[in-house]
């Protein structure tokens, strides 16, 4: 159980505070625009696992060269957050790339091809060429009534 989820005040703290860093106080040329997603802190505070993605990076190269850059400045951010808060320490800083960014549209198409496959299977082969079937019910005329209408 978490002390009154202190952990989860302290990661959004961290999150906030290190995205502004990142932004306005790196100057390393291979840092473009950075997100950092989300920050994961220890139970006892002394770590804090920060997910970050960047559009700037487009393969598995540049990645591992970001993720290189952020944690050789792990030091920095971290003298950068103790000046920032009030608390006795500052969690180690441990930078990961969040591949979860990448993969959520790959997963939607993934899904969207599974549906459509799905419906294609398990279509009515009259359906496929625009036709009703005979036992679906006809909604949209208003002639050939066969039940009695007060309208008439």
């Amino acid at each position: 159980m978490t002390d009154s989820g202190r952990d989860l005040r302290v990661g959004d703290f961290i999150r906030d505070e290190l995205a502004a860093i990142i932004q306005r106080e790196m100057r390393d040329p291979r840092v473009g625009m950075v997100n950092v997603n989300e920050v994961r802190v220890s139970r006892d505070l002394s770590y804090a696992d920060v997910y970050v993605s960047s559009l700037d990076t487009r393969t598995q190269a540049e990645r591992d060269v970001l993720v290189d850059v952020l944690n050789k400045a792990a030091g920095f951010f971290r003298s950068e957050l103790a000046k920032r808060h009030r608390m006795r320490t500052t969690p180690r800083i441990r930078i990961h790339y969040d591949e979860l960014i990448e993969q959520g549209p790959r997963m939607d198409a993934l899904i969207d091809r599974a549906v459509q496959a799905d419906r294609e299977q398990h279509a009515d082969p009259e359906d496929a060429h625009g036709t009703r079937p005979e036992s679906a019910p006809d909604r949209g005329s208003s002639g050939d009534r066969t039940r009695g209408d007060a309208n008439g």
